[in-house]
C-alpha cells in the first residue's frame, strides 16, 4: 500500500475536514495559462459541491469563463506534524441567478460573519460552483 493511499482521507473524513474549514484556495487558469490561486470563503452545498461567490468583474470568474477547470485546496496544521489538507478537482459552474447567490451568499457567511441586510450585494456577484470529480 502506498503512503498515498495510507492517509487518504475517506469520503466522510472529508466532509468533516471542509465543513470545519474557513478559506479554500481556487485556481483557476489565467489568461497567460499560468495558475491564479486566490484564497476564498465557502461552503459546500446539499448536494456535496464547493460553493463560493465573488464579484462578478474580478479575475476568478474572467478566468472561469474562459475556462472552468480549477483545483481547490484546504489545508490545516501550525506544526508540521498536524499538517493536512485535500486537494480538489472539477469544473466550475457558474450560476448568475441573484437569488441563488444570495443564498449561497447567506450559506458562507454563517459559516464565516454575518451577512449585513443589503441583498443588492448579491446582484453584483456570481456563484462558482464545483462539484469534485
Amino acid at each position: 500500500m502506498s503512503r498515498r493511499d495510507q492517509i487518504r482521507m475517506t469520503d466522510e473524513e472529508l466532509g468533516e475536514f471542509l465543513n470545519g474549514a474557513q478559506t479554500i484556495i481556487i485556481n483557476s487558469i489565467g489568461p497567460d495559462g499560468v495558475p491564479h490561486p486566490m484564497p476564498m470563503w465557502f461552503g459546500v452545498d446539499a448536494d456535496g459541491a464547493i460553493v463560493m461567490t465573488t464579484f462578478r468583474k474580478s479575475q476568478k470568474i474572467k478566468n472561469l469563463s474562459r475556462d472552468p477547470r480549477v483545483s481547490l485546496l484546504v489545508e490545516d496544521g501550525n506544526v508540521y506534524a498536524e499538517l493536512r489538507g485535500a486537494v480538489l478537482y472539477g469544473t466550475a459552474e457558474l450560476i448568475d441567478d441573484t437569488e441563488r447567490v444570495i443564498d449561497i451568499l447567506a450559506t458562507v457567511s454563517t459559516r464565516n460573519q454575518p451577512i449585513d441586510d443589503d441583498a443588492k450585494e448579491g446582484m453584483r456577484k456570481v456563484l462558482a460552483k464545483t462539484a469534485p470529480k
